[in-house]
């Protein structure tokens, strides 16, 4: 249940995010020593937000438009390994609470990732809203959150010989979001 909330200068009405202006990020850690790094290219997604300024969230992600800046890397991301994206082509969030924590927000929803579905809660901050440039009202948001892989069934296995895996459990998403009110 979405918990009435308004949020600062965000008018009633759909805002569509604007992929040019916008990314969805992933970190994970590589070879117990540093992380790797990348995005997704191709996604979409809507704030909208109702006449007594509750928010609601939907968004979806083509997990085969992942892009660690290695061609080989994104091919096994992509595999029956890790996305199986032939058989998951999508990614989707979908929220079910937002409520407020300091000066932010905590976002609440159902996270589908390889055909599983877990709730998530997402650290949410509302940037504010800017007039545009001549194509109407502009929101920005930023959140993060920290996923296990293995909580949705992405199990594989890489130890190193010395102990510890060539990829990490723990992935942390980024969002940096622009959003434009729809007329």
């Amino acid at each position: 249940m979405t918990t009435a909330i308004t949020l600062p200068t965000l008018t009633a009405g759909t805002w569509a995010i604007d992929p040019t202006h916008s990314t969805v990020g992933f970190s994970v850690r590589h070879l117990m020593v540093s992380k790797v790094r990348g995005t997704f290219n191709d996604f979409s997604g809507a704030i909208t937000v109702a006449e007594d300024g509750t928010p609601a969230v939907s968004a979806e992600i083509q997990v085969a438009s992942i892009d660690t800046k290695n061609e080989q890397r994104d091919g096994h991301i992509k595999s029956a390994d890790f996305f199986d994206a032939e058989q998951f082509p999508t990614a989707t969030f979908v929220s079910t609470d937002v409520r407020p924590k300091g000066d932010d927000f905590v976002l609440t929803g159902d996270f589908t990732l390889h055909g599983v579905t877990k709730q998530v809660e997402l650290n949410l901050e509302f940037n504010g809203v800017n007039p545009g440039m001549g194509h109407g009202a502009v929101a920005g948001f930023e959140a993060t959150t920290v996923l296990n892989r293995k909580d949705f069934g992405i199990s594989i296995e890489m130890p190193l010989e010395g102990g510890g895996a060539v990829v990490g459990d723990k992935i942390t998403i980024t969002l940096e979001i622009e959003a434009l009110l729809q007329a």
